[in-house]
């Protein structure tokens, strides 16, 4: 009530008048006689109703500015009489308008009625394309549209999200983040938001959004999907650009040091993939509504582990157990250059190394990124 009050306050400058006489007899405007609803004594009842409840009833108050209205004004109505009417109407609208306004987030939030939600989004940014809390609110929630295979939706949480992160890093910022914690958590699932969506398309444009989302502490950070999705986007993208490079140039010839520097950038990539599905395996636990999920994830983790280790799993469930004590790791910097001596990099907490020199077995084919699913409902902005 608090935040309908808020929104539909119109200053100080904006008279108040004073209730004509008659009304004051009247004792509610339930108990008039509705024979001829725009009498005189009819119009200041309602005009009472309303001022009695302006700041403690809202609805009620609509309703009676809006049966104020409805009467029509007279030809000689005074000065004062088109105050009153003219003060309804601003006010009405004004009601109108942060109704609409405060009924997103209950769609959104509480409700979990997206394509009515996405509608009245359209409606509101028609009307005011800025409007950054709305953009939050459909941009925060965006991927949890992703599954009911509506494009219209698809494209609203996109361009919502792009477009409040904009706003954002520009210094806009709104006065209620409710029920959202802050900036950071917003920013959090917007991200978040563009990575679901954008992860087939563009995995490596995916990937930055979805590393910002991790390192945000908010219920993404504990998100075995989050960590898949990563995982995803390496395979999908930086590796299979570098691994298609790699088997374009130098497959089938001698060993050489751009083919090693190439491997060692290859290398890298996958250290990252095995790093985040072993956080998405070690995250889902034992939880029975992710075990398909699980098993997709742990088969690409075996997979990339093997490769890195000489086809064993020695050390991987060490390795799995440890990995969530670790910070995720950032994108891999390029190398431009080998290391004097073969680069050993130490992979989770088994000991084992990683060699830049190719492993007696071929490179796994580049797998399919993990079941899209969207995240279960705790992964969702709380309503708090």
């Amino acid at each position: 009530m608090k935040t309908m009050i808020k929104l539909i306050t119109l200053g100080a400058a904006v008279a108040m008048f004073a209730l004509p006489a008659a009304a004051k007899s009247v004792l509610g405007y339930s108990e008039i006689s509705f024979q001829d609803q725009c009498t005189q004594e009819n119009k200041d009842a309602y005009y009472a109703g309303f001022l009695e409840a302006r700041k403690t009833d809202q609805p009620k108050a609509y309703e009676n500015a809006k049966k104020y209205l409805a009467c029509p004004a007279a030809a000689d109505a005074t000065e004062a009489t088109q105050k009153i009417i003219d003060y309804l109407k601003k006010w009405s609208t004004a009601y109108e308008e942060g109704s609409r306004k405060s009924k997103l987030p209950q769609l959104l939030y509480n409700d979990h009625k997206y394509p009515e939600a996405y509608a009245l989004g359209r409606e509101l940014l028609a009307a005011d394309p800025e409007n950054l809390k709305v953009l939050i609110d459909l941009g925060a929630n965006g991927y949890l549209v992703s599954g009911l295979n509506q494009p219209q939706l698809n494209n609203d949480a996109l361009n919502a999200a792009k477009k409040a992160i904009s706003l954002l890093d520009a210094g806009k910022t709104v006065d209620d983040w409710t029920p959202l914690s802050g900036k950071d958590e917003a920013l959090a699932y917007l991200n978040y938001t563009i990575g679901v969506f954008t992860l087939q398309n563009d995995p490596s444009a995916a990937l930055k959004n979805l590393i910002k989302a991790a390192q945000s502490e908010t219920p993404l950070k504990k998100s075995p999907q989050t960590y898949a999705y990563i995982g995803g986007s390496y395979e999908e993208g930086l590796y299979a650009k570098l691994s298609a490079e790699y088997t374009a140039k130098y497959k089938g010839q001698n060993e050489t040091p751009e083919s090693k520097l190439l491997l060692a950038n290859i290398n890298q990539v996958v250290d990252r993939m095995v790093d985040a599905y072993a956080r998405a395996v070690n995250l889902a636990g034992n939880d029975s509504k992710l075990a398909t999920q699980k098993a997709t994830w742990n088969e690409r983790l075996t997979e990339w582990y093997k490769y890195r280790h000489n086809q064993t799993t020695d050390g991987l469930n060490e390795m799995v157990a440890g990995v969530l004590s670790k910070p995720l790791p950032p994108e891999p910097t390029p190398l431009t250059s080998l290391p004097a001596e073969p680069a050993a990099t130490p992979i989770g907490n088994s000991g084992s190394t990683a060699s830049t020199t190719a492993p007696t077995t071929s490179q796994p084919t580049n797998g399919t990124k993990p079941a899209g699913t969207k995240p279960r409902t705790p992964d969702k902005p709380k309503n708090k």
